[in-house]
């Protein structure tokens, strides 16, 4: 059987065109979340028309943000259903089927453990992914390597994912593209820009700039001193906004008159706003691999990413380099690419093969 493992709202976007096509096929899964975000969660199902809602839920209380309450949960879970006596709880009593684990956050470590301990097989989605910098993405570059050694079935977006999985056991794939792909074309279908032209997006949460007070407010400056002729919409996730106000930064933002703050939408409605904007500027790998997929001009907020989409081509890595950031949202159009034509889903390669390995 095959059992889906999710916990972020992120996972759950990029692991919806999976449970789409083992929808359609008719194919039962056991549908696993782990709790980590719970926010907009049945609207991404509802945006991706997935029937099933989550067999298992391992937690049931609010978002996990915080470093020391992801410790706590993460320690939870596994003294609870690490027992034997919790597979049936879990995995329906199954021994040969296959876990599929997405990404790089807690909730991926969690399910590639869970498998292993109950002896079933782990497969890891967007496998491969390496930025070589332990603090960048920090902390799941330690995520990622962790979950390699837990897994049997490697599913990597690309050759050059693929040549970073070399010395790690199992079975590896490449799928030539990120699910995400697939995700996009389905939003095209349900969705048209809903604002057009003139506007950038702004979208930052992760770690390594929301806990620091000193690289948060670099950031807020450099947003403020920009072009004013162009609005910014910024999205504020809600460690973001919590962040912005425990810092005094909130109310500087909100009396910028170039600076829009909204609050966090639904996926398709984001990917709407994404289409009609004439730029983004983010810390989100999957933002950079939407860009990507877009050809849409994309600023990223970090020192090292570990993802090749985009590079060199319409997205420019800023460094926090104040010049390269006024530089692209001064003048983002040069970095404008046509959208790419992916004609292979990832989404039915991955399945086709899961069907495969359980046959």
């Amino acid at each position: 059987m095959i059992h889906v493992f999710i916990g972020t709202k992120a996972q759950l976007i990029k692991m919806a065109p999976i449970m789409r096509v083992l929808q359609d096929r008719g194919h039962d899964y056991n549908f696993i979340y782990s709790g980590q975000h719970r926010d907009t969660v049945d609207d991404i199902l509802a945006n991706f028309a997935i029937q099933k809602q989550p067999d298992v839920t391992l937690y049931h209380g609010r978002d996990i943000t915080g470093i020391a309450q992801m410790g706590k949960w993460v320690i939870d879970i596994v003294r609870k259903y690490s027992s034997p006596s919790h597979k049936a709880d879990l995995f329906r009593n199954d021994t040969n089927g296959i876990v599929l684990n997405h990404g790089d956050t807690f909730s991926t470590l969690l399910g590639s453990y869970l498998a292993k301990r109950h002896g079933l097989k782990s497969a890891h989605i967007e496998s491969g992914l390496r930025s070589h910098n332990i603090l960048h993405p920090f902390p799941e570059e330690l995520t990622r390597l962790a979950t390699f050694r837990l897994s049997d079935y490697f599913f990597a977006p690309g050759e050059w994912a693929l040549a970073n999985l070399q010395g790690y056991q199992g079975v590896k794939i490449n799928t030539g593209h990120n699910t995400l792909c697939d995700a996009l074309r389905q939003s095209a279908q349900a969705t048209t820009p809903s604002r057009t032209g003139g506007y950038g997006l702004v979208s930052v949460h992760r770690f390594e700039n929301i806990f620091f007070r000193k690289r948060l407010t670099q950031i807020v400056d450099m947003l403020i001193g920009s072009d004013p002729a162009r609005p910014k919409l910024f999205i504020l996730h809600k460690p973001t906004e919590k962040k912005l106000k425990d810092y005094g930064l909130y109310d500087k933002l909100a009396a910028c008159s170039h600076l829009e703050l909204h609050p966090r939408y639904d996926y398709f409605r984001f990917i709407s706003l994404l289409r009609g904007s004439d730029y983004l500027v983010t810390d989100g790998g999957s933002n950079q691999e939407e860009c990507s997929y877009l050809g849409l001009p994309c600023l990223l907020l970090r020192k090292a990413t570990e993802r090749q989409e985009g590079l060199g081509h319409n997205t420019v890595l800023s460094n926090y380099d104040g010049k390269v950031v006024k530089d692209f949202m001064d003048a983002p159009e040069p970095y404008r690419r046509p959208p790419l034509n992916i004609a292979q889903s990832p989404s039915e390669l991955i399945v086709d093969s899961l069907q495969r390995f359980i046959d």
